[in-house]
């Protein structure tokens, strides 16, 4: 499997995101790119194993 880059579009459990970090077994996602982002109820980053998400724009 390959893993995403720093600048890569990833989607995971319905939603997309940016990879702002690569950890060994994770990746730091923005997720503010969402229509259905709400700032008060979500935090903008989450980490999302690297078995978890599927590249879909390369960085």
């Amino acid at each position: 499997m390959e893993e995403a880059k720093v600048g890569s579009i990833v989607e995971f459990d319905g939603m997309k995101g940016k990879v702002e970090k690569v950890n060994e077994n994770s990746v730091i996602v923005d997720i503010t790119m969402n229509e259905n982002f709400d700032e008060h109820e979500m935090f903008e980053k989450t980490v999302v194993n690297h078995k978890r998400y599927k590249i879909i724009q390369e960085a």
